[in-house]
């Protein structure tokens, strides 16, 4: 299952240590013993605390407390709390991964883990850092706060990011009233003028379907794949990933985008075609974005291509 692309967020930095806790020493040559660790097929494990109930499955997204230090005296990097990222499916003898796969809600754990093979899977290093050895001791601290099932996570934060949406495109026009006013006479006179009759949303976001697809919607939270075309109501083309025949691939609904897109492709099916008009407010509201002036309602021919789904 691909990572989640944005998910990896801070929401704050607290102290947490389990630094009286774990004391494994310095660099240790034999790897076969850590007083008070226990080995499980090469990950070496000593719980803190440990609660009862549901573990978490691979592709499930943790909130946790998380330090990685070296030789218990090098952090890799310092204690981060609220640290968001989804379980990778393990792959090999001692990965991390399995530590959390071993955790309940509420744990706090210690682990140690084969430095080699962490910098080659978890880091896509195929060869270690010159300033460590392959005899040095990578310990990693972790506190799982909670646990989400992907596809949950996903749509939650989708939910914000809605939400956030929603009140900025509100505030625009608050702010700005004759600019809004002139912004919707504007699309009013475009679609008389052109015959159109176009679909509205709650938002304001128009669209019109011109070619149907075959009735499969993407979810929020995964990549989708789309061809597009950008234009002002004066027909100026600002962009086209047609014209440069490479589709355009992004995270659905998690502000990888303008808004207006984020609600449209939602609007979709694979194979679909269509047309967004998206008034100012849901594009790129007051800034001046060179070809795209400030408060311009956008329209967009879009091509649904493909997307992933929550297995």
């Amino acid at each position: 299952m691909k990572t989640i692309r944005l998910l990896l967020v801070i929401i704050a930095l607290m102290s947490f240590s389990f630094a009286s806790n774990a004391q494994v020493g310095k660099a240790v040559a034999n790897k076969a013993n850590y007083p008070g660790y226990k080995n499980q097929n090469g990950l070496y494990y000593r719980f803190f605390t440990q609660n009862g109930g549901a573990t978490p499955q691979v592709g499930d997204v943790m909130e946790v407390h998380v330090a990685c230090l070296i030789n218990d005296t090098l952090p890799l990097f310092p204690t981060q709390e609220n640290m968001m990222g989804p379980i990778k499916k393990p792959q090999f003898a001692g990965d991390l991964n399995k530590g959390f796969l071993m955790m309940h809600k509420g744990d706090s754990a210690s682990f140690i883990v084969n430095i080699d093979s962490t910098f080659k899977y978890l880091y896509d290093m195929q060869t270690l850092p010159p300033e460590f050895k392959s005899t040095d001791v990578m310990r990693w601290e972790i506190k799982l706060k909670d646990f989400y099932p992907e596809k949950v996570y996903a749509q939650n934060f989708a939910n914000d990011i809605k939400t956030r949406n929603d009140q900025r495109a509100l505030q625009l026009q608050n702010d700005y009233p004759e600019e809004s006013a002139m912004a919707a006479l504007d699309l009013a006179e475009y679609f008389a003028k052109n015959k159109i009759k176009a679909r509205r949303t709650a938002s304001g976001l128009y669209y019109v379907v011109t070619k149907p697809g075959n009735g499969e919607r993407p979810e929020v939270g995964k990549p989708v794949t789309a061809h597009y075309t950008g234009k002002l109501l004066d027909g100026t083309v600002f962009d086209s990933s047609v014209e440069r025949d490479q589709p355009f691939q992004f995270v659905l609904g998690v502000g990888q985008v303008i808004p207006g897109w984020d609600e449209g492709l939602q609007l979709m099916s694979k194979g679909e075609k269509g047309v967004l008009y998206i008034p100012y407010y849901l594009a790129y509201g007051e800034r001046d974005m060179g070809t795209i002036p400030p408060f311009s309602n956008l329209i967009f021919e879009i091509e649904l291509i493909d997307f992933e789904t929550f297995e």
